[in-house]
């Protein structure tokens, strides 16, 4: 099973340098983009079949991820 890459600088790439300053300067967005990664990772690791659980887990993992994403990119747009 192929599955896309949904890391933050994947998905939004124009905002690299935003990102970047706002990873050194601000601690929540820093925490937040690390958690939003290692949520990332495990649905990869779940969707390429590294790990096995339930598709009710694999759901809410990924409705995790969206909303960190949404966070994520409304700090963004406002910094």
């Amino acid at each position: 099973m192929l599955t896309e890459k949904h890391d933050l600088l994947h998905e939004l790439p124009e905002h690299r340098d935003r990102i970047h300053q706002l990873k050194m300067s601000n601690s929540h967005f820093a925490k937040l983009f690390d958690e939003y990664h290692e949520v990332d990772h495990e649905v990869h690791r779940i969707e390429t079949g590294i790990e096995n659980t339930s598709d009710d887990y694999l759901d809410e993992r990924k409705k995790v991820r969206l909303h960190l994403k949404d966070e994520l990119y409304r700090m963004i747009k406002q910094a």
